[in-house]
């Protein structure tokens, strides 16, 4: 594979779906790839795309208070997902970094998530804390925590 440099980018919501079933509703009871926010106003949908043009990132940020902290502003990370032939590469990290950046930007004060348990070592790696006892997701049916990022001002 060349060296690509790669370019995150604003996205449409319905741009999210192919590799959001892909990757997120595999080996899962749904196949249903749209989540409630993804109208609301305010979300914002990140995507990565490689030198073909086919979607291989996607993350989801959403106005969405935080449980522990109402009253402060939060955005709420969804639907993160990269290709499989592409995970480990940074990917997920500059999808990461470019949704904390959207969020200082809007003056939040966190950055939350329901984290898959397979994904909870990633989200420890950038500073997120996992927030009280794992549950399993109802669509999903997959082991989550909810974990937090405290955004510094």
């Amino acid at each position: 594979m060349p060296n690509v440099k790669f370019e995150v980018v604003e996205i449409q919501t319905a741009e999210t779906y192919i590799l959001r079933t892909a990757v997120l509703r595999d080996n899962t009871p749904t196949s249903d790839p749209r989540y409630a926010e993804d109208s609301k106003p305010g979300t914002v949908h990140l995507g990565i795309f490689d030198e073909d043009k086919n979607l291989i990132g996607t993350s989801t940020w959403v106005v969405n208070p935080w449980q522990q902290d109402s009253t402060a502003k939060a955005v709420q990370l969804r639907g993160m997902a990269v290709a499989k032939s592409r995970q480990k590469t940074g990917l997920g990290e500059m999808l990461l970094l470019a949704g904390i950046s959207h969020a200082k930007q809007h003056n939040a004060k966190y950055i939350w998530a329901k984290a898959r348990d397979s994904a909870l070592d990633f989200y420890l790696h950038h500073r997120f804390v996992v927030s009280g006892d794992g549950f399993t997701e109802d669509t999903t049916q997959m082991p989550h925590h909810f974990v937090v990022l405290e955004i510094d001002s």
